[in-house]
């Protein structure tokens, strides 16, 4: 029946070019509310049809009621996953006599020109493109974007996290205050612990009488959000697939195990950082891996290169960062193999779903944790995925600078906007509605923003902060890090951090980028650019991260349970059993199962509060005095001022349970939230406090018993 609700062409071609006999279960499940206009989230693990389930009903709907060009939009988080999407978009509005095309910022001002003149039906693009297409003056954006109907969101849980979800709301509300329409969302996910309520997100503003539903077959749902597990003893039911946790301690280690594991085979590397899938990378060719790298410092060409030339191979190794966990086609892989471990179960899931994909293959993944603290958080999450727990996806508090941002865009847009109106471009979307009339007044008084007869303009202190080649740096969320180009002859490499360009060294200054060592013969400060030459070794990588990090309270909790005695539902190797006893051995004193533990060891007292990063940190703002002000936060402790006695940490405790306190946030941490500068100083600052802070998690831990060893 569902084959037979699309279009007849369609119908056909998914038969006999496709060769499927019946459409899978939530391809089958999504038709009859796509075609009739409903808002949806579709769930299914990697590789599981979801692009499909999303593209077959809306094409039918275009075909059926004469949409105009464009009237579908397709975004993604990743430029590569829409390079990698647009052939099949392609044939399938081929098939109907439509067609899609693409726009990102690799796309070349010819291609864009010939857009502009013949819009496609079908167009995919990012947010950031999107918007940088709604404030150029190229683009006739009533043209462009009034026929739009429905809009496809890929990954939408990797926008829902951070504020690249809040950017993308406030564009697409924008879109429908254009469109004159409520346009159609549909988000496309793996599993994840809150599927209703990234559904509602993901709705934005009130969408009126429109209906809306998580669409996921078979794929077993929470009953209600739990942003923390409850852990329960040993796990049942332990979700398929073959994974193992070894310790190998070192980066040069991990080179050995991967060169001697799987031969023949194609392995997908995971790294959470672009220095450790350099410093792997360079250690597997020396010992003679085929190895390939891709990661976001790396050139647009070197990444398609890497990319295409691992998909085209056998025995070979590709590491990467996050930047293939999105569904990025590589061709068949043999074996997933994380170094440390990922950020999250939902990471994981990801991650090691894209093995397993040929019929009579499993899902696989190899941890090859490089020291303790690694190889315990690969532990914890594997308790909780042996739990069926995934997190829930919630998005940053109090986005004010985001809406900074929108409310200049939009003035780009639209030239000037009224002082009064502008909150009916977001349609009573909350954080607009809430917060948005102070930040007007602010821009208004700082010079962001021109006033003049009820009309708002962008100011001079906009076009001198943000008006470098023309505003592009207002349509990115988030913060990126300065960074230099490297060229080799005439080939783009990368880009490295500043700082491997001007540290003291003696001899030759070497970087490593794209797996190979590469002395330095010019620096070009002006343009930002870094002239090279191969060199045979020695090269060093480094880059700074903005922002902050930390185990949240779920995973910090799991690594406590393993301390406590729970076992990953896993194979071990000798080396990590030896390990976990080692870890369980020497945290005797620091774990309990009643509560927590402070402990002192000469002048160093420590609170094991086992709670996270963002607990502790709003835990040691609360304690104040009682904390110790020069150290920095940790995931499994607070250190607490020297002369503490029981007497003075029970006057500290009583009071923090009456009065939680936000985290202190320092210059250094504002420069993390971008557009910041475009905020009264302290609207940025509760700002990022709220997003440093877990006052949940900070009252469960006020609550328990602690146990004093002082």
């Amino acid at each position: 029946m569902s084959l037979g609700a699309l279009h007849p062409s369609l119908t056909h071609h998914i038969v006999n070019t496709l060769g499927w006999a019946r459409l899978r279960p939530l391809q089958q499940a999504a038709v009859t509310p796509l075609l009739a206009g409903e808002d949806a989230l579709l769930l299914a693990p990697t590789a599981g049809g979801k692009t499909e389930a999303a593209v077959f009903p809306l094409v039918t709907r275009m075909v059926n009621e004469s949409w105009s060009s464009p009237s579908l939009l397709y975004l993604a988080p990743l430029k590569a996953l829409l390079n990698n999407l647009l052939p099949r978009l392609e044939t399938y509005t081929g098939w109907l006599g439509r067609r899609a095309a693409i726009w990102h910022g690799d796309v070349t001002s010819g291609n864009r020109a010939r857009l502009l003149r013949e819009p496609p039906d079908v167009l995919l693009t990012t947010p950031e493109s999107l918007e940088s297409m709604l404030v150029s003056t190229k683009v006739d954006h009533r043209r462009w974007f009034g026929g739009v109907r429905s809009v496809v969101i890929d990954e939408v849980h990797a926008f829902a996290g951070d504020d690249r979800g809040w950017h993308l709301l406030a564009v697409l509300e924008r879109l429908s205050h254009m469109a004159e329409r409520p346009v159609q969302r549909i988000g496309l996910s793996a599993t994840v612990g809150n599927p209703d309520e990234l559904l509602g997100w993901l709705r934005g503003a009130a969408r009126g009488d429109r209906a809306g539903q998580v669409i996921a077959p078979g794929v077993e749902l929470p009953a209600e959000p739990s942003p923390h597990p409850v852990f329960t003893g040993p796990s049942v039911g332990v979700p398929p697939g073959d994974v193992q946790l070894d310790h190998v301690g070192s980066v040069a280690n991990a080179a050995k195990v991967i060169a001697a594991l799987h031969t023949g085979e194609k392995r997908l590397v995971f790294c959470d950082s672009k220095r450790l899938v350099e410093e792997l990378g360079a250690a597997l060719r020396e010992r003679g891996v085929t190895t390939f790298l891709s990661h976001a410092s790396l050139s647009a060409d070197e990444r398609r290169r890497a990319e295409h030339a691992f998909a085209e191979s056998r025995d070979c190794v590709i590491i990467a960062t996050s930047t293939l966990e999105l569904g990025i086609d590589v061709g068949d892989l043999d074996r997933v193999i994380q170094i440390n471990a990922p950020p999250s179960v939902a990471s994981f899931l990801q991650r090691s779903g894209r093995a397993g994909r040929r019929t009579g293959s499993t899902r696989n993944c190899l941890f090859l944790a490089l020291n303790e603290p690694a190889f315990l958080h690969a532990a914890g999450l594997l308790v909780l995925w042996g739990q069926g727990w995934v997190e829930p996806v919630v998005p940053p508090p109090e986005p004010r600078h985001i809406i900074a941002q929108q409310i200049l865009a939009l003035c780009l847009q639209e030239n000037r906007i009224g002082s009064s109106t502008w909150r009916d471009w977001w349609a009573g979307l909350g954080p607009f509605d809430s917060a948005g009339a102070p930040i007007v007044r602010h821009l208004v008084e700082s010079g962001y923003l021109d006033q003049d007869d009820g009309m708002l303009f962008i100011g001079p202190e906009a076009e001198r902060r943000f008006g470098h080649r023309h505003f592009m740096e207002l349509t990115s969320a988030f913060t990126t890090m300065p960074q230099f180009t490297v060229i080799n002859g005439r080939d783009e490499v990368g880009r490295t951090d500043p700082a491997l360009l001007t540290e003291r060294i003696e001899g030759p200054r070497l970087l490593l980028l794209a797996g190979r060592s590469w002395r330095v013969t010019w620096i070009d400060w002006k343009r930002r650019r870094c002239f090279v030459e191969a060199a045979d070794a020695g090269g060093k990588a480094r880059w700074t991260v903005p922002g902050f990090g930390g185990m949240s309270f779920a995973l910090t909790r799991a690594a406590r349970e393993v301390l406590l005695g729970a076992d990953p539902p896993v194979r071990l190797t000798h080396r990590a059993e030896r390990l976990l006893s080692d870890v369980r051995e020497s945290a005797i004193d620091t774990v309990h199962p009643g509560g927590t533990v402070i402990t002192r060891s000469d002048s160093d007292v420590r609170w094991w509060t086992w709670a996270g990063y963002k607990a502790n940190a709003t835990l040691k703002a609360t304690l104040g005095s009682a904390s110790d002000p020069e150290h920095r936060v940790e995931d499994f402790y607070i250190r607490l001022r020297a002369d503490l006695n029981p007497r003075t940490w029970k006057d500290a405790h009583t009071e923090a349970r009456d009065h939680l306190c936000l985290p202190l946030v320092d210059n250094g941490a504002l420069k993390g939230l971008k557009f910041n500068e475009a905020l009264p100083e302290r609207l940025a600052e509760l700002t990022m406090s709220a997003r440093l802070a877990d006052l949940p998690a900070a009252e469960t831990v006020l609550s328990e018993p602690c146990r004093l060893h002082l």
